[in-house]
């Protein structure tokens, strides 16, 4: 008689089914609380609708696992359903960035081959120019004035629904820019999942509070990287649909919110909001920072209100969180003195720093390309293998592509090994934008950047070389990008050249461009 060699590739009742399971432990905790609607759902109850959903999907829509759903909403309650619904069946769930445009969507779904698109109403527009792909065999409005989900899907009777998956099965199709013009896919398993959870639970992070505010969004990995933690440990959710500064001072305002994760962006505009200086912090616990380092001064904002607030890091492929900075003591010097720091990699998290040239662990004080390993790893690219070797090796370390230094125990980024750059939490191509600008007529040649700014972090700047001519000016050439770009692509720098900057070894010197805009 053998034995189990690897209970990640075991069905059990358990995986997936995180409604189910929090709801037979705490039936009456409050799981969620509505900031748009002011309603508050225990677990109970968001597992009767998980289940209601569910049946829904195969019941009326005859879904079955492995099948993929796509989803193009703000943060709502209904994208939670679909999130609890499908963990019960094995459903994939693929949510899309409202902020991208036709071409990005139409590559996408080519790619994901979906059965079915969820949508909100306020992007029926957007929807209706996105080319269908045949696999669709109905697409959802969950908000029009039918009102499917709440009269039709939401009334199903519910039955048990959950079938035994194993930890290797596909949680989530995650979207994310890249260093080409075209976006990667990750594939998340609810292994990825489920371990991510354990980190920041055995790590600290989710004790900061038991009502936490939910600010990433769930097309990105940080929204479902937000919730599931939260709602594996019993902990209470805010939600917002979508991030409103104030909103939130009033939610802080209120007591409802005791932590919360942002990027500076987030703090900036908080802190520019007319409401803030009249807002209640008393039982904000402790915030969190992710995607770059936060400044000293937006930090001493809130360190001046009692407020502790640290740095954070990870990526979708390698977490999507490795890294965080606990406090050492109850100083809030100490987190200003190591404000640029990310601290140190999680309880379950290996990570070294080595030369790019020759694969060897760096010194400390020496920079080098962070890599990282851990039982979160993403699965690699949807039907990339190519892509997926660049950052994934055989001994299951990620290459993070971004720049790091280990001084006295704790780990700081000093910037990218590749070209993408990071503006308020989202990632982006350089090349896409290039490739965007190329597609004008008068435009012969393309490079961009990312170049400093203190609102967004990075925001992108281009050189234009024009065909011999032809003509065109900043405002035409923004507008063109519009049209193909999600509004964050697009260059808030565009600049005609003669010639385009290049290496010694002839390739596109991007450098150069932040030093020509930086000057």
């Amino acid at each position: 008689m053998g034995f189990i060699q690897n209970y990640d590739d075991l069905p059990m009742n358990w995986v997936g089914d995180w409604a189910g399971r929090r709801a037979a432990l705490t039936p009456q905790r409050t799981a969620l609380y509505d900031s748009f609607t002011q309603k508050a759902y225990t677990f109970q109850e968001m597992n009767d609708r998980a289940c209601r959903v569910g049946t829904y999907l195969t019941g009326a829509l005859g879904l079955r696992k492995g099948d993929v759903i796509t989803l193009i909403c703000r943060n709502r309650i209904e994208s939670i359903d679909l999130y609890l619904a499908c963990g019960k069946l094995g459903i994939i769930l693929a949510p899309l960035s409202q902020r991208l445009k036709k071409p990005e969507l139409d590559d996408l779904m080519a790619r994901l081959q979906p059965s079915v698109l969820f949508h909100e109403n306020q992007y029926a527009e957007l929807v209706s120019t996105v080319s269908v792909p045949a696999s669709v065999q109905t697409v959802i409005n969950i908000d029009d004035d039918h009102n499917q989900f709440e009269n039709v899907i939401l009334k199903t009777d519910p039955r048990e629904i959950n079938i035994p998956l194993t930890m290797n099965d596909r949680c989530l199709y995650v979207h994310t820019g890249g260093t080409t013009a075209v976006p990667k896919i990750c594939i998340v398993s609810y292994r990825q999942m489920v371990w991510n959870s354990f980190d920041i639970l055995a790590t600290g992070l989710a004790g900061f509070g038991n009502k936490v505010l939910i600010t990433f969004p769930f097309f990105h990995i940080g929204g479902w990287n937000t919730f599931t933690p939260l709602f594996h440990a019993g902990i209470t959710s805010i939600l917002m649909r979508e991030f409103n500064p104030g909103l939130m001072l009033e939610l802080i305002h209120e007591g409802r919110v005791e932590n919360f994760g942002a990027v500076e962006a987030m703090l900036q505009f908080l802190i520019a909001h007319p409401k803030f200086a009249e807002t209640d912090f008393s039982q904000l616990k402790t915030i969190t920072t992710a995607a770059a380092p936060c400044s000293k001064a937006v930090m001493q904002t809130f360190l001046d209100k009692g407020i502790p607030i640290s740095q954070t890091y990870g990526m979708t492929e390698a977490g999507p969180s490795n890294f965080a900075y606990i406090p050492r003591s109850d100083s809030m010097e100490e987190l200003l003195t190591n404000a640029a720091s990310i601290g140190t990699s999680m309880f379950h998290c290996d990570a070294k720093i080595v030369d790019p040239e020759s694969g060897n662990e760096t010194n400390p004080g020496e920079t080098g390309v962070l890599r990282l390993r851990s039982p979160h790893n993403f699965d690699g690219y949807l039907d990339d293998p190519a892509r997926t070797g660049k950052v994934l090796d055989q001994e299951g370390w990620i290459d993070t592509g971004d720049l790091a230094m280990r001084e006295d125990g704790l780990v700081f980024i000093k910037g990218r090994a590749d070209n993408m750059f990071i503006s308020g939490g989202e990632n982006i191509s350089p090349e896409e934008i290039e490739q965007t600008l190329m597609k004008h007529p008068a435009v012969a040649g393309a490079i961009c950047a990312g170049i400093s700014d203190p609102k967004w972090g990075q925001v992108p700047a281009a050189l234009v070389m024009l065909h011999a001519g032809k003509s065109a000016v900043e405002a035409e050439l923004k507008a063109f990008c519009r049209e193909g770009l999600a509004d964050y692509k697009v260059p808030q720098h565009i600049r005609p050249v003669t010639e385009l900057p290049l290496t010694g070894a002839g390739k596109l010197n991007r450098q150069a461009v932040v030093t020509l805009f930086s000057g």
